[in-house]
């Protein structure tokens, strides 16, 4: 049983007790979130899918806590022109615990 669902534009997959890392929410650690945005529902046998949106559906987190992701290097070169730049970003996240998905 999985219900794909929207949460800060981008999509994600999800089952019950599987762990995932959204982007940054304002949400403190263990407080519960339910995303009503489910686009697609599954139960393992029949597969239901939204028009935009599945009727019904939600899906229930727990927040577990915030963090960040190893560093990415950016390095920008111009060559010839004694251009160099190179800068790092740290992407943040909140980690969420699926605690229930439900379907419409």
């Amino acid at each position: 049983m999985y219900a794909i669902f929207r949460a800060a534009g981008k999509q994600f997959k999800a089952e019950k007790g599987k762990t995932l890392r959204l982007p940054l929410m304002s949400a403190e650690a263990g407080s519960k979130i339910t995303f009503d945005e489910v686009l697609l529902s599954s139960d393992g046998e029949t597969i239901n899918a939204g028009a935009p949106l599945v009727k019904g559906a939600r899906v229930m987190a727990e927040v577990v806590g915030d963090g960040k992701e190893p560093k990415i290097y950016v390095f920008k070169f111009k060559r010839r022109k004694n251009y160099r730049r190179k800068t790092g970003h740290r992407q943040k996240f909140t980690e969420v615990r699926i605690t229930d998905v439900k379907l419409g």
